[in-house]
């Protein structure tokens, strides 16, 4: 294994980075053009067949006829004008995740919109209001129509980008195949929604099993990494490389190099990050994904052109500018607390952890515990697996009553903790929220996210500002888990 080294930039790099990250912090417009643009997209979802593996073709679900969808790609303050046409034999829906949308425009089935209907046809529209790496999926029975192929990506462009020599997009998948190439047909079983859901056997990049990126010494790329998955959490070790996150979840943070140099993504989150190609001209370094300990594989080969671009990575500043997000203000935010409970060994950790906490815990653990025991009691002979608040949703309904009632425009905190043995990458519509600590440690860059990957008995807070009215999904993204119950909905008002 490599020796990580954390990078360094250059003086006049790291003053405009400075500088960018201090405007960050406050709570700006962005400077939009004098005339905003409508950009108008048709997507088919349909049934096809497609190559994820050299050995022949696999019929999937895609939108125009390719996996993942195509890449949508708009500026900043642009309006987004989609139109659905669902050739699937089922209802189907597009949610825009991490998009802040108007709550009409979400996508999620009886909650925001009545579900798109076989041969039916649905319009979604709404304004790019924050630049950023997003990408948009099915909420209707998504454990399986995402695990399908129904994904793609939907890149919003600043108005000023970061100098790179070429933006580049993967989106992560993970396919469970049979030996013959085909879809494994056990989708929302009873195994993956108990356990940590459904992993697969292939790992594509942009629909593919890759094999070579074509690379050259001296080059600056910004790679924009979507994980499209299920349920495979990635950790991805860029061998001598050094990246530089420059983007979580498509919302600027300050540029640094990820813990251990690992780029993490659980499902549905995204990274960009700042990489300059160090390689000698003919070499190659393999991109290994880490995050299963015994499982290290690697993902894709960087191979050097024999021509460099040029000797030394060029100086020019790598910091996004800050998207019009209002701060949230902790002092009169108010408090709020969600354990997620379930799965199997659940009521052992909820035992362990309530005994570390002690009799006069506080912030809800104990009290949550005999409704989580009760509900693993009956677990073999229901459906349910998981459960906020004790409670388990009904993956068939999103429609379900509010678990909290969030005042319109008040900051808001949101204390989580993970009673149970598995990670769990938890996404909120409509808002974005910083993570502002985790086990009572306040977090190094207070990054805004929409979906924050919380490890087994570990506590996160976030906050924010509730300025999105309506009624909003809160749910894990392993899709199995958010099947077996794992879900809840936010209101705004």
């Amino acid at each position: 294994m490599f020796r990580y080294i954390a990078p360094t930039l250059t003086r006049r790099a790291f003053l405009a980075s400075a500088a960018a990250t201090t405007a960050a912090m406050l709570p700006l417009s962005p400077a939009l053009p004098s005339t905003a643009a409508t950009r108008e997209i048709a997507l088919r979802a349909a049934p096809g067949r497609v190559r994820l593996v050299p050995s022949g073709e696999t019929t999937a679900w895609l939108y125009n006829d390719t996996v993942p969808g195509p890449e949508i790609r708009i500026r900043q303050g642009d309006r987004l004008r989609v139109a659905v046409d669902n050739a699937l034999p089922e209802e189907t829906t597009i949610h825009w995740h991490g998009v802040r949308v108007p709550n009409a425009m979400d996508g999620v089935p009886h909650l925001t919109q009545k579900p798109v209907g076989a041969g039916e046809r649905f319009v979604y529209e709404f304004e790019a209001v924050d630049a950023g790496t997003f990408w948009y999926h099915p909420h209707q029975r998504s454990f399986e129509q995402v695990a399908r192929g129904l994904y793609g990506p939907l890149i919003v462009e600043e108005q000023a980008p970061v100098r790179v020599d070429r933006d580049v997009t993967w989106v992560l998948g993970d396919w469970r195949l049979t030996k013959s190439g085909a879809l494994s047909e056990d989708f929302g079983n009873r195994h993956d929604i108990q356990h940590n859901g459904r992993v697969g056997n292939a790992v594509t990049i942009n629909g593919r099993v890759p094999d070579d990126f074509a690379v050259r010494k001296g080059e600056r790329v910004r790679l924009r990494l979507i994980n499209a998955a299920n349920a495979r959490i990635f950790s991805l070790d860029f061998a001598a490389h050094e990246p530089v996150v420059i983007a979580l979840d498509g919302q600027p943070v300050t540029p640094h190099a990820p813990k251990k140099g690992l780029v993490t993504l659980g499902p549905a989150m995204r990274v960009d990050v700042i990489i300059d190609m160090n390689g000698n001209a003919g070499s190659r370094a393999t991109v290994t994904d880490r995050f299963y300990q015994g499982l290290e594989f690697g993902l894709v080969d960087l191979v050097f052109d024999a021509t460099p671009l040029r000797e030394r990575a060029p100086e020019w500043p790598i910091a996004l500018p800050a998207n019009p997000i209002p701060e949230p203000d902790l002092r009169t935010a108010s408090r709020n607390e969600v354990v997620f409970n379930g799965g199997m060994m659940g009521e052992m950790v909820a035992q362990q952890m309530g005994e570390s906490m002690g009799r006069g815990a506080t912030g809800g653990m104990m009290g949550h515990r005999d409704m989580m025991t009760g509900g693993m009691m009956q677990m073999v002979n229901a459906s349910p697996a998981w459960f906020i608040n004790g409670v388990a949703a009904d993956e068939a309904s999103h429609a379900m009553k509010p678990i909290l009632t969030l005042a319109k425009d008040r900051s808001h905190v949101i204390a989580m903790t993970n009673a149970t043995a598995w990670h769990h990458p938890i996404h909120l519509h409509g808002h974005a929220f910083r993570v502002i600590s985790r086990n009572g440690q306040p977090t190094r860059h207070r990054e805004w996210q929409d979906t924050v990957l919380l490890s087994p008995r570990e506590k996160v807070e976030i906050a924010f500002v509730a300025d999105n009215p309506g009624d909003w999904m809160f749910h894990c993204h392993v899709l199995e888990h958010q099947a077996g119950g794992m879900m809840a909905v936010f209101r705004v008002a």
